[in-house]
């Protein structure tokens, strides 16, 4: 194993701080991941961006993702990580992009996180809701740069290849899939602000009109019942009033 290989160890050991736990699994855990690994072509997802600290003597205090050029993702939003500022950079693209039904003319292209600090041995997870996902690829590569209190800077920008030994410093990649049968891509129909049942203003929800039916079916049964009710007590308080005249008679 060279020395580089070596650097890229984890750190083994106990930390007490915060309950967090050390990371102890072997190099090919110790480079910038993407998480899941796969997302629906077509869709919408949440990926994080998982980041391990390598060095045993400095932390994890920036990290830079550059979101792919060949396949621009409109929609774009990070999460808050506690601790960490976050800047989502756009730019114009060269050719405008079709989004439900409206044209894109920018797209994010890159995502910056500073402030925090990730300590040797630890890791940090930076979520991104990303969408709309290609339907015409089968994977997307995001370029990340990680930058240690000491100024060193780890690039994570060598695209992997099928078939082939993993490169030095991989890039993180997602893989796309087809989506699953009945389907419309994770989170698509929330994203756009339509259901199946939604799709035009003023449509009444078949669930919703069954529902009320089955109410005004039942006000009016209870209200025959009710009335039934009442004029059975009257004809009996009737019943009881001729009864005890003739008895008194």
């Amino acid at each position: 194993m060279n020395a580089m290989r070596l650097r890229r160890l984890p750190v083994l050991g106990c930390l007490t701080a915060g309950g967090l736990v050390p990371l102890t699994a072997g190099p090919a855990f110790a480079h910038v991941s993407v998480q899941p690994g796969q997302a629906e072509k077509g869709g919408y997802s949440t990926i994080n961006f998982k980041v391990p600290n390598e060095r045993d003597d400095s932390s994890t205090v920036k990290l830079e993702v550059t979101l792919p050029a060949d396949h621009p993702l409109a929609a774009v939003m990070p999460q808050p990580v506690p601790g960490w500022d976050v800047k989502v950079t756009k730019s114009k693209l060269p050719k405008p992009m079709e989004m439900h039904g409206e044209k894109i003319n920018e797209a994010v292209t890159k995502v910056t996180w500073t402030g925090g600090k990730i300590e040797p041995g630890m890791f940090q997870q930076f979520p991104l809701s990303v969408g709309q996902l290609p339907d015409d690829a089968d994977q997307l590569t995001f370029k990340a740069l990680q930058t240690y209190d000491d100024k060193e800077v780890v690039r994570w920008i060598e695209e992997p290849k099928e078939g082939a030994a993993e490169p030095e410093s991989p890039a993180p990649v997602l893989k796309l899939v087809a989506p699953a049968e009945g389907s419309d891509g994770d989170g698509a129909a929330a994203a756009s602000g339509q259901g199946k049942d939604s799709e035009k203003p003023g449509t009444e929800n078949s669930a919703s009109k069954d529902t009320s039916d089955d109410e005004d079916g039942s006000d009016t049964t209870a209200r025959v019942l009710g009335i039934a009710g009442i004029v059975i007590g009257a004809a009996g308080v009737v019943f009881g009033v001729v009864a005890s005249r003739r008895r008194s008679a």
